[in-house]
């Protein structure tokens, strides 16, 4: 099943991100992708959603566990949507190399992981085991942009 079959069988709809225009450049000058060779390179994504911020704040203070999931998830829809941005449809994928990922949360706040699962476990399930499962890391950081509590940094092969 294609990546986007298994979309609407989930009833997931994307925000459609213009090609000239991705959210994150608010926050400085950037472009929202980059494609080298067979390589997608997208921006930051975070857990914006039609304009506000999911869940500001910090894990281990004012955001819970499964908030940070569900931030980390939202997260996850606009990788779907930058990925759709650069390729015009989420099918040119043909796996996903790596994501770096950064959870705010307090010095002793020790499930970061399981934040960032909120978004690799929706991956996982659009694109499948094979193709949406890849490398990846999650570091803990005092502070992000906007307060928002998650940010990933993530590369597919194409």
């Amino acid at each position: 099943m294609s990546a986007e079959a298994r979309l609407n069988k989930l009833g997931i709809e994307l925000p459609a991100l213009k090609k000239s225009k991705y959210y994150g450049m608010t926050y400085g000058r950037m472009k929202p992708y980059h494609i080298a060779g067979n390589v997608l390179y997208l921006s930051g994504h975070v857990p914006e959603w039609r304009g506000k911020l999911v869940h500001p704040g910090r894990l281990g203070d004012t955001v819970t566990l499964e908030e940070g999931y569900e931030a980390a998830r939202i997260t996850g829809l606009n990788v779907l949507a930058g990925i759709r941005q650069a390729l015009g449809g989420l099918d040119a994928v043909k796996g996903l190399i790596r994501s770096l990922n950064f959870v705010v949360c307090t010095p002793t706040f020790y499930d970061v992981h399981r934040v960032a699962s909120g978004m690799t476990d929706l991956l996982h399930k659009v694109y499948g085991p094979k193709l949406g499962t890849g490398c990846r890391a999650t570091i803990g950081v005092t502070s992000l942009a906007r307060n928002n509590c998650f940010e990933t940094w993530i590369e597919f092969e194409i």
